[in-house]
């Protein structure tokens, strides 16, 4: 039976597809997007966390894991989150030993089962409302086996499927996975591939070409826009991927205006947020970057 490192399983979300779901989040990501509201997602393994805020300074969590380096931080001295392994004998002692559980993990190693579990609890709630499970990350196609395991599964239970993706994945893994998908939520984050290399770290060719297939062949493909000043919030920007999506036979995109929400997880890991300072986007600030799609052909919604 497949496993994975699974970071959240969120019950009774409206925004991950059609309907009440339960969204599964898997550690481990490709890209490396300056905005990633989900930075404990980027590793495959678990991770140790360490809240400020919680920190009472005692030093307990340095005799627990001596030798694995100290952080100082706003003055309270602690264990380096950056050096240790969440799933290593080091990190459970720096846990156990905090009197103030400042320390976490962050991802748990689950098998199908487990997981198909959790999913199976609110099946009334996706019956009654054309809802079901959504794989999510992260990048949820870095665990390919796992994904196909789960889905044929919840296909076997009747449950509706679903999954958010980047779609920098290997053609062969995005469409064998996309075979067990009722709908699939794909993000468009650029079609200039040296501005997605920059800000991402990704490659443009494999994430459009993906995006394309998907497009052409998959009856039930959403592409969603994150809209992120500096990046690709121009008009220019946006008639570039509403052209581009026309051509590919897209009719519609989801765009995301930038939000800071994820900006606090940063400190947990002890990683810089680059955008720190940058306002947060609103639907109605979006109006005229709307229009363009709509100008284009592309039916534009928030």
């Amino acid at each position: 039976m497949q496993s994975a490192t699974v970071f959240n399983i969120q019950k009774f979300s409206l925004n991950d597809g059609p309907g009440i779901r339960t969204v599964v989040f898997l550690k481990g990501c490709p890209l490396r997007c300056a905005w990633c509201s989900n930075p404990e997602s980027q590793v495959r393994t678990p991770q140790l966390e360490w809240k400020v805020s919680a920190c009472v300074g005692c030093g307990a969590c340095l005799a627990a894991a001596s030798g694995t380096g100290v952080r100082e931080i706003c003055g309270k001295r602690h264990v380096d989150v950056r050096n240790l392994s969440g799933d290593s004998v080091e990190a459970r002692a720096a846990v156990a030993a905090c009197p103030a559980r400042a320390l976490s993990i962050v991802g748990e190693n689950k098998t199908v089962e487990e997981v198909l579990q959790v999913c199976l609890q609110d099946q009334p709630f996706y019956e009654d409302s054309g809802g079901g499970v959504t794989l999510s990350g992260g990048e949820a196609l870095t665990w390919p086996e796992f994904c196909e395991e789960l889905l044929v599964r919840l296909h076997g239970e009747g449950i509706d499927t679903c999954i958010e993706t980047e779609a920098h994945v290997a053609p062969q893994v995005f469409q064998r996975i996309a075979g067990l998908l009722d709908h699939m939520l794909v993000d468009l984050k650029h079609v200039n591939a040296n501005k997605l290399k920059d800000q991402t770290h990704g490659r443009a060719d494999l994430m459009l070409d993906n995006l394309h297939w998907a497009l052409v062949n998959h009856p039930d493909v959403l592409p969603r826009t994150p809209v992120i000043p500096g990046f690709n919030d121009s008009l220019e920007d946006a008639r570039a991927m509403a052209r581009w999506l026309f051509d590919a036979g897209g009719t519609r995109v989801q765009l995301l205006p930038f939000h800071n929400f994820g900006e606090g997880k940063y400190a947990l890991i002890d990683m810089k947020y680059s955008l720190s300072g940058v306002k947060n986007l609103r639907p109605e600030s979006l109006a005229a970057y709307r229009q363009v799609y709509l100008d284009e052909g592309i039916d534009a919604f928030f």
